[in-house]
Formats: C-alpha cells, sequence, structure tokens
C-alpha cells in the first residue's frame, strides 16, 4: 500500500509538467497508470493535449479518461514522455519491460524532447541488475538469442502467461528475461544486445531518461542525471 500511494504521488507530479498543446508520450506500467488517470482529469479541467501510447494496454486507458490519442505518423517529435521504470540506477539508467512494453516505449522516449520517469523509492538502485532484464525477440530467433544471452553471463528465461503459453507483446514478438546479476557496465551490455541478430530491442534505457520523480514515502523527490 505504501509504494501504492508512492506510485500515485509521483505520476500525479509528473501530470502537472505537461503543458496546454502539447505531445505526451503516455507510458506503461502500475506507475505510469497514475500519470494517465491525473491527465485524464486535467484534460477534462481544460488542458489541450494529445497523447501517443506505449501500448494497447495503455491506449484504452487514456480514452477511457478522455484524452485524445495520435500517432507518431502525425507527431514524430514528442515533447514529453512520463513513463515507469523497474530498476533507476545511476545516472537515471533505467530497465524497463516488466510489462511488456520496452520497444514500443523506447521508440517514443527517444522521439520525446524529454523523458520523465516515474517510480516509487523501491525501484532507485545502487546498481542495476537485480529486476531481470526483458529482451524482446522474434520467435524464429528465440534459442540462437538465448545461447547468445548466455555467453554473455546471462540466464534467460521465455516470459509465459499463467496458462503457459507464450506471452506475446504488442508487436507479435516475445520476451526473454534474462538474469545478468549485478549489470557493472549496462552501456556496453546495451551495445552487444543491440548488435545481436534477432533481438528486437532490449530494457535497458541508458542516457535517455533526464529526470526522475520517486515517490518516497509522503514527498516527491527529484533525481537529475
Amino acid at each position: 500500500m505504501a509504494h501504492d500511494n508512492e506510485k500515485e504521488a509521483a505520476g500525479r507530479a509528473a501530470a502537472k509538467l505537461v503543458r496546454d498543446g502539447e505531445v505526451v508520450g503516455l507510458g506503461t506500467g502500475s506507475t505510469a497508470y497514475f500519470a494517465v488517470v491525473a491527465l485524464g482529469e486535467r484534460v477534462k479541467a481544460g488542458l489541450k493535449m494529445v497523447g501517443i501510447p506505449t501500448s494497447i494496454k495503455t491506449g484504452e486507458l487514456a480514452r477511457e479518461v478522455g484524452i485524445q490519442l495520435t500517432t507518431l505518423d502525425e507527431h514524430p517529435e514528442i515533447d514529453i514522455t512520463i513513463d515507469g521504470a523497474d530498476e533507476v540506477g545511476p545516472k537515471l539508467n533505467l530497465i524497463k519491460g516488466g510489462g511488456g512494453a520496452l520497444t514500443r516505449e523506447k521508440v517514443i522516449a527517444t522521439a520525446s524532447k524529454r523523458m520523465v520517469v516515474v517510480a516509487d523509492s523501491n525501484k532507485v538502485v545502487a546498481v542495476l541488475g537485480k529486476f531481470p532484464l526483458p529482451v524482446e525477440v522474434i520467435a524464429f530467433a528465440r534459442t540462437v538469442v538465448e545461447k547468445r544471452i548466455a555467453s554473455l553471463g546471462g540466464s534467460p528465461k521465455v516470459r509465459t502467461k499463467a496458462d503457459g503459453s507464450f506471452y506475446v507483446t504488442d508487436n507479435g514478438n516475445q520476451i526473454l528475461d534474462c538474469n545478468f546479476g549485478e549489470i557493472k557496465d549496462p552501456a556496453a551490455l546495451a551495445r552487444i544486445l543491440s548488435d545481436t541478430p534477432g533481438i528486437v530491442e532490449h530494457g535497458l534505457f541508458i542516457g535517455i531518461a533526464k529526470m526522475a520523480l520517486v515517490g518516497k514515502g509522503g514527498t516527491v523527490e527529484e533525481l537529475r542525471a
């Protein structure tokens, strides 16, 4: 319950950063949820904005709360993106993808003038890697990619749903959740994964976020890269 309150506080604080007329990237996950809801409230109060969702689920939520949606085709440059993270490390390097939307999240984040991360205090870590790193792969290449990740010291596990079937992303791909332990050099690992054929995208967000709003007890702490 305490972490839920921190998530809501962070999400609502981030929603206040959006200015009239902006194009807003709408993140996916439990903390981004609160930001989208808060933006819906601001829209009802008169805020003019359009949103680009990072997932089908977020798009559905945005419509429910009255946010007008657009696309990257119509707005390839985004003013601000508000999104959560599974881990927030030094220099605001992140692990993302627990919600399965990492590819669209990274596309939208890098198309944005600024990315604001929202998180509860439990997500801030000294070293990335306790949370398994999500890696989106095409099904055709999964076994080959698993071997490549194992050669890098990772332990990949294909993500499944409750019924045992493969989890499938909004892009029609599969996800490997990879335990690397402490990731001492996340930028180096990110480059290797990006260069591996069959990997669509990975959940290391390096040098993308410039600010994080972290719920901490009854306050919201601002972190800068």
